[in-house]
């Protein structure tokens, strides 16, 4: 549907800038019953909120003049959680409100204080800012709050888990008590609730979310990794995609710092986002973001809410986030404004199931698949070469003076392979990993999401396989002649198979080989992933339950105690007496590199 009226210059704007329909959050707030009021809006990530509230604040601030009056203590103030969404508020309002002449100052913590002091000073329409520099102009008496008519939260919910509600009360307690106050947010929970009854009025409440499914335009996958192969599995993610705007989060500073380090080092046109920068660093990185200079922004979470970023068509989580909430944060960086995006969960294989209720809380769905292979990677480069346009585009007379002196005295195939090879050079080398069989978990069916998301029940494993409860035998080659150990076994085993050690049960130990239980519910699990060991890893293979089992002797994994009877020192059982274990030589290198 076309755009209900708005004022006639930022109506200019918006058809200036391509705008021919409105998203649902804009066309709710310029609705009649909106006019004037106070409002209370819940709306995802990149629905086109800053443009929504610009809009609805326009008739208080400009009534039926055409252009804004001559600039002096500012008419509307809005105030945005962190630097870099402040910093795309004045930018998205700059453009909106450029016709109706509106001067707009931006107050953000890590720029020049004394500049923005003085641009106060020289009178503005909109101040835009954060809650601590807000505060601080304000204490200073820099901001003069008499003149405030429109009130924006943008973001509500972050400055509250912030812990902005200080810096709020005492905003909002200065500026005046007859003003419109126009509160976004992406959930409206109690806190916000809270929020709004304080400081709003009669507000009408607007809910673009409800009973829509979460960032529909958003493909969802989870690549499962070996515990050891997760940042090789990062990479073969982008080069699988090879997204024009990529942005990898991690969990820590030192993690950005690492995976930007090893992005970079591989060849990556990459920038790092984290909150030990400076703003003037962030904005360069933003800016190289924006212009193609780079390609993948690796951010800690202080990057998750606020940034838009052109072409952004691929997230990926390098390290789970610490909730759903997080999740849908992250992920609604891409898949904005219509526009279709892929987030990608790099799981380790020991934290699927947190991946699988991170997914579930946030009521998304997941395709579940391994990591790209490297020569899944270059097959699939093969076919972007074949696809590329400047096979196909008309040569000018130029190119094809050059073809012909190429030619001359060349096979074409030898032509041909130099332009492969020309094409793979720009391209970062993709990572030799791993195969991983994603099988699935059993498990019950998860729950519907009609209403709160239930917790999926899990299918509880042996702690331990003993008495009568048989499990899956398994063998390896590496024996008493190895000097094999269970405190070296067992972490041996969890790496290789991607279990813990509450899933092994009995290890029998023999001169020349070792066998083990592993228990019944993650057997099938644990037997894909021992078929995609590399060729230099201990061989695992499935065996027969060794004489006398399940009631033979046995030797425990560390920490499970000792289940199983006692034996002669140096026996199957791994019990052995004090002399023996003072003769017992420790695992030989060759060995101990394996279990490393």
């Amino acid at each position: 549907m076309p755009f209900p009226a708005t004022h006639p210059a930022l109506a200019a704007a918006l058809a200036a800038r391509g705008y021919e329909e409105p998203t649902p959050v804009q066309a709710a707030v310029l609705q009649p019953e909106a006019a004037g009021r106070d409002l209370l809006v819940s709306a995802q990530t990149g629905s086109g909120k800053t443009v929504a509230y610009g809009l609805a604040a326009a008739p208080t601030l400009l009534g039926e003049a055409e252009r804004l009056p001559r600039a002096t203590s500012p008419l509307a103030l809005v105030i945005a959680p962190t630097r870099e969404l402040a910093v795309q508020v004045h930018r998205e309002l700059a453009w909106l409100y450029a016709e109706a002449g509106a001067r707009i100052v931006a107050c953000i913590g890590g720029m020049d204080v004394r500049r923005e002091a003085r641009a106060l000073e020289g009178g503005c329409h909109i101040v835009v800012g954060t809650p601590g520099r807000l505060c601080d102009h304000l204490s200073r008496g820099r901001l003069d709050m008499a003149a405030i008519r429109v009130v924006v939260l943008d973001e509500a919910d972050e400055m509250l888990d912030l812990g902005f509600r200080d810096e709020l009360d005492q905003i909002l307690g200065a500026v005046p008590a007859e003003r419109r106050t126009l509160l976004f947010s992406a959930t409206i929970a109690r806190e916000i609730a809270a929020l709004a009854r304080k400081f709003q009025r009669d507000a009408l409440r607007i809910d673009t979310v409800s009973g829509t499914r979460q960032h529909a335009d958003i493909e969802y996958r989870a690549v499962l990794a070996a515990p050891h192969e997760a940042e090789q599995a990062v990479v073969n993610v982008l080069r699988w995609f090879e997204s024009p705007t990529a942005m990898v989060f991690c969990a820590t500073r030192e993690m950005v710092r690492h995976m930007h380090g090893s992005l970079a080092e591989r060849g990556f046109e990459s920038v790092a986002l984290s909150g030990e920068l400076s703003q003037a660093e962030r904005t360069r990185a933003l800016d190289a973001l924006r212009s193609g200079a780079a390609r993948v922004c690796v951010a800690t979470d202080v990057a998750a809410r606020g940034i838009d970023l052109p072409d952004l068509g691929l997230v990926v989580h390098a390290a789970l986030p610490a909730d759903s909430a997080t999740l849908l944060h992250r992920s609604g960086r891409t898949g904005r404004a219509g526009r279709k995006g892929t987030c990608v969960l790099v799981v380790p294989q020991l934290r699927r199931r947190k991946a699988e209720q991170l997914l579930i809380g946030a009521r998304v769905q997941a395709h579940w698949s391994g990591a790209p292979t490297a020569d899944e990677i270059r097959a699939r480069d093969g076919e972007r070469l074949l696809a590329d346009p400047m096979l196909t585009e008309e040569p000018t007379s130029d190119e094809l003076t050059l073809a012909r002196s190429l030619l001359a005295g060349r096979e074409p195939e030898e032509v041909a392979a130099a332009l492969v090879r020309l094409y793979r050079t720009r391209l970062p080398e993709p990572e030799e990993i791993r195969a991983m069989a994603v099988v699935p978990e059993r498990r019950p069916a998860q729950t519907s999401y009609a209403g709160q998301a239930e917790r999926p029940v899990r299918e509880r494993v042996p702690h331990a396989v003993h008495g009568g409860a048989a499990g899956t035998w398994f063998g390896m080659p590496i024996g008493r002649r190895d000097k094999a150990d269970p405190k070296w076994l067992v972490p041996l085993i969890c790496r290789l198979g991607g279990v813990t050690k509450r899933d092994i049960g009995a290890i029998r130990i023999a001169d020349g080989e070792t066998r083990f239980e592993i228990a019944t519910g993650v057997a099938e699990r644990f037997a894909a992933c021992i078929a995609a060991t590399d060729d230099d890893e201990v061989r695992i293979a499935a065996a027969a339950a060794p004489p006398g089992s399940p009631a033979g002797p046995t030797s425990r994994p560390p920490g499970h105690g000792g289940h199983g009877p006692g034996g002669a020192p140096g026996g199957a059982t791994g019990r052995r007496g004090p002399a023996e274990r003072r003769r017992t030589a420790p695992a030989p290198q060759s060995s101990r590199k394996r279990a490393s």
